[in-house]
């Protein structure tokens, strides 16, 4: 069996496509001309460049059994809205149409708990919870469910199409890294001398890649799984990440109002000068709610694993500090 991934360059989309090596399937990876190829370095994986919303994409895809989409434009900053529509909701557009055309049998759709939304007051949700499109915070969880929705019309329309929605993922070869590998970043590098009183579900990347090749094997076509583990609020992850490395966590929490104030100045006034902004605007606005999770139903259909996370997090460190990320 052959799989077509996209996105397999990144965090989650090179432990799909480790995955599925292990799993003896071979494997086809679309990926841009400029992405960095680090994390499928030593892999046997055939390498094709490309663009998702090419609409001859399609003859790079004749021969594969299977399509997981993983790649998506993931960006906090407002500056980059028209991008992020453009290739999260018409690239999903463009590479289910390519699937068809080229005979795909089944296809895994990466989309996220950001398309979800977040329950009231930390309330925990599971996949039958939808935010308003409206209420979505920010126009990357706003692209994340237009696509998912794109993903949801063709499954509805005949073609074979489960979609996983990961949280947060912690684990190696977080290499752009992630929000949450940034978290743990600035925490190695001593940048956080307080936090924001929120909270998120994570879970090891690794549960999340093997979720993936369980959606294509037991999944439903047109039904979305939650790939979490465990809820944890900010403070009970940074004294786990206190616990791995002997450094101390921070004790303070601020208000959400200081850090917005400080994004605002940042991403509004200076980014405009030419200053390089580092604390995006609706990131803030993200964290002003816990965001938790039930991942109760692809623990029960699809056999997620749930991993414990201080194996995550250990792993997660010692390929940051490995990798040159702290100095």
């Amino acid at each position: 069996m052959r799989a077509f991934v996209t996105g397999g360059t990144g965090f989650i989309g090179s432990h799909v496509v480790r995955s599925l090596l292990q799993s003896e399937y071979q494997v086809t990876a679309l990926v841009r001309p400029s992405s960095n190829l680090g994390n499928l370095q030593g892999l046997t994986v055939d390498i094709v460049k490309g663009d998702l919303n090419n609409p001859n994409i399609w003859e790079q895809m004749r021969g594969c059994d299977y399509l997981f989409h993983v790649a998506a434009h993931y960006s906090l900053w407002q500056k980059d809205r028209e991008l992020l529509y453009f290739d999260n909701i018409e690239g999903t557009r463009n590479i289910l149409a390519a699937a068809q055309k080229a005979g795909i049998k089944r296809t895994v759709y990466t989309s996220s708990v950001a398309a979800i939304g977040v329950g009231k007051s930390g309330e925990i949700v599971d996949e039958t919870y939808q935010s308003p499109v409206e209420k979505l915070v920010g126009d990357y969880k706003k692209s994340k469910f237009l696509a998912e929705q794109v993903a949801m019309e063709a499954a509805k329309k005949g073609q074979d199409i489960v979609i996983v929605n990961p949280s947060s993922p912690i684990g190696a070869l977080d290499i752009k890294p992630t929000p949450t590998g940034d978290i743990i970043l600035r925490f190695l590098r001593r940048q956080m001398p307080a936090y924001v009183d929120t909270g998120l579900n994570f879970i090891d990347v690794r549960d999340v890649a093997w979720g993936h090749l369980l959606a294509l094997e037991k999944g439903k076509s047109g039904d979305r799984y939650i790939l979490g583990n465990q809820n944890l609020s900010l403070k009970q992850l940074l004294e786990q990440l206190s616990q791995i490395t002997n450094l101390p966590a921070p004790q303070i929490s601020v208000p959400s109002w200081i850090p917005l104030t400080v994004a605002w100045i940042d991403e509004k006034i200076l980014s405009p000068l030419g200053k390089t902004p580092t604390v995006p605007i609706d990131g803030v606005r993200m964290a002003q709610q816990p965001m938790y999770y039930d991942a109760s139903k692809a623990i029960r259909e699809l056999g997620l694993p749930q991993s414990p996370l201080n194996i995550a997090l250990k792993d997660a460190v010692d390929w940051f500090m490995s990798n040159g990320y702290v100095e």
